[in-house]
């Protein structure tokens, strides 16, 4: 029996001991593993989409803004570009001197067809944009005459576009090289100019040359090299921008030398931010992440990601003012079908999560080229040390359909719930300036905005549309309910040209409620399945509309000026709940789908001519 114990008493002590002390040895071990070291730079929780829709049925980062900077026109250049170039793409950011700067690549109709130029366009708010201009022209393989788009000319393919100095120059670069691919060997090199602060540029000049493109000063032309500018304080920003190994990462993919000028090699397009710790994340294109401690002089193997599921676009990471993180990138695996554009977000940016809508509107191509995938893709943020805007939100660049430039403001922090009733009058907004809570699509020729209507004292929200393929939309998230009454007015003019639909939805974009102002100046609104006629409505005449929403019993009423239009319409789907409310002066769209494809059919009818404006305006949004 002792011995028994005694067996007994040390079985006892070894399950303690392992207890005490193997238990604490996994428990390291499993920290060891956690996200944030080499194996696992970053984790991203994130949430799936539905293929079947162009925003992905994701909830909206509230009060964003996308605005049109550019609309591609080849008919009637003066209205675009002054190029008539309808191949747009793969811009970058900027905010120096109190302005925004936008850069972007151009070519006559496809992707890596010659010629190829770089442009600029600034605005001082980031809702209103300059017409671009040119900075990196035309660049000529030989000398004499040229004809044709291909013969001599180069190309031009940057995944870096500015850089702004300790000395407080601003830099701009691109990087010409051989059609159709400029990569290493095809490559010529890194030009750079700078931004003066009277909205002029200075000469261009050579900043690196292609050395597997066996390129120098010899045997290239037009531009000297950055060494011979005779401007101290120029040169001395180049310097510092070669010395910065988290900047001139941007270069390999293009350059692709082995002469030890990178220090990581292999990637595509890296967008680097600093967790607190003071440790860089790099974010590359196919999901790819690496880390540095030390400024970029050494990296961690680069590996992919799980859970950033995307494609050939980019992924942009960066911190924001409120001291969080975000990365935006395309969340699908589809090759040329890039959207919706979506966000998601970290307090620490090693563990991300609650996947948001950024841009979720996927535009009908106008222009038929080659390589121009469908949606908002290759996106950019303004880097670490290239300026803030003063409004402390997140700005971000993009081009959708590789046709349109766009940008789009992300209020910080970035959420997507309402609290409390919605009581929105206008009184005190600034026109054409930021609408709070509401989140806007806004092209050149289609925009929602506020306006001094009917009177400076009394503000309203003007969707004014001109665009024969695209059109305004103004969402409002409320606080998720079950049971919600919603009020507003609702003003029209050139109605016949256009419409105006009106749609309450859920959480994953489900339009239980649809009521539409026609161009026949009939108010229709769904019963189920059934589009039913609500009767007339006039142009220039305020309408009071109210609807009373049921979603226990899927029902709803519609009121107009107090007049009873229809009492418990069914719903048009059915949803567990409702926190939006969205006006859209088009119908609603679907195409293209994942199925479409790039190459198919050819460039629209009279893409580049505005039709007759169609306005209403919007005030007094109560809902409660």
């Amino acid at each position: 029996m002792k011995i028994y114990v005694v067996i007994h008493n040390c079985i006892l002590s070894i399950i303690i001991v392992s207890f005490l002390f193997v238990l604490p040895l996994a428990c390291f071990a499993q920290k060891v593993n956690l996200p944030g070291g080499p194996d696992e730079p970053v984790r991203v929780l994130s949430d799936s989409i539905s293929l079947e829709v162009h925003d992905g049925g994701l909830r909206y980062a509230i009060g964003v803004e996308n605005i049109q900077v550019l609309r591609a026109n080849r008919t009637q250049p003066n209205m675009a570009d002054n190029y008539g170039w309808t191949y747009n793409h793969a811009p970058m950011l900027a905010y120096w001197n109190n302005k925004f700067y936008l850069e972007y690549l151009s070519n006559p109709f496809g992707e890596h067809l010659a010629p190829g130029h770089t442009l600029v366009a600034t605005s001082g708010d980031g809702r209103n944009w300059d017409m671009p201009g040119e900075v990196f022209p035309i660049y000529l393989l030989r000398p004499g005459p040229i004809s044709g788009y291909e013969s001599g000319m180069a190309m031009m393919h940057q995944r870096m576009g500015f850089y702004v100095a300790p000395n407080g120059r601003l830099l701009i670069l691109g990087f010409y090289g051989h059609a159709p691919n400029v990569m290493g060997e095809g490559g010529i090199g890194r030009v750079v100019r700078e931004a003066y602060k009277d909205g002029t540029y200075g000469p261009v000049y050579f900043i690196r040359y292609s050395i597997l493109g066996k390129k120098n000063e010899s045997n290239t032309t037009t531009f000297p090299f950055y060494t011979h500018s005779g401007d101290k304080g120029f040169e001395d920003a180049c310097n510092s921008l070669l010395n910065d190994k988290l900047k001139t990462m941007q270069w390999w993919e293009e350059d692709r030398t082995t002469d030890g000028f990178y220090t990581v090699a292999g990637q595509q397009a890296p967008s680097v931010y600093h967790r607190k710790d003071g440790i860089a994340v790099a974010h590359w294109k196919a999901s790819y992440a690496a880390i540095s401690p030390d400024e970029g002089k050494t990296w961690s193997t680069p590996v992919r990601i799980k859970g950033i599921i995307t494609d050939g676009a980019k992924t942009w990471g960066q911190r924001t003012v409120d001291g969080r993180y975000a990365l935006v990138y395309n969340p699908a695996n589809y090759g040329s079908h890039r959207w919706p554009l979506a966000v998601v977000t970290s307090d620490d940016g090693i563990v991300f999560e609650n996947m948001l809508l950024v841009h979720g509107e996927v535009p009908p191509r106008r222009y038929m080229g080659r390589a121009k995938d469908f949606g908002p893709q290759y996106v950019r943020g303004i880097s670490e040390g290239n300026g803030t805007p003063p409004d402390s939100a997140m700005w971000i660049t993009y081009s959708v359909n590789k046709e349109d430039m766009w940008v789009s403001r992300i209020p910080v922090p970035i959420r997507y719930k309402i609290k409390g009733p919605v009581e929105d009058t206008f009184k005190g907004l600034d026109p054409g300036g930021k609408i709070p809570d509401w989140n806007i699509y806004r092209t050149r020729w289609a925009t929602a905005k506020i306006v001094a209507f009917p009177g400076s004292k009394n503000m309203s929200l003007e969707l004014r549309d001109t665009d024969p393929y695209d059109y305004a939309k103004a969402v409002r998230v409320f606080e998720e309910s079950t049971s919600t009454g919603i009020a507003f007015k609702v003003l029209a003019r050139g109605m016949q040209n256009g419409r105006l639909e009106l749609e309450v939805l859920d959480h994953a974009g489900h339009r239980p409620i649809r009521v539409i102002f026609g161009e026949d100046g009939h108010v229709r609104f769904t019963d189920g399945n059934d589009l039913k006629d609500g009767g007339r409505y006039e142009e220039d005449s305020w309408y009071q509309i109210k609807i009373n929403v049921n979603v226990a019993k899927g029902q709803y009423d519609l009121l107009m000026d107090n007049k009873m239009i229809v009492n418990q319409a069914k719903f048009f789907e059915s949803v567990s709940s409702i926190e939006r409310l969205s006006f859209r002066t088009g119908a609603y769209r679907t195409e293209p789908t994942r199925q479409t494809d790039r190459y198919s059919g050819g460039d629209l009818s009279n893409p580049g001519d505005p039709v007759l404006p169609v306005v209403y305006y919007l005030d007094d949004i109560i809902i409660k």
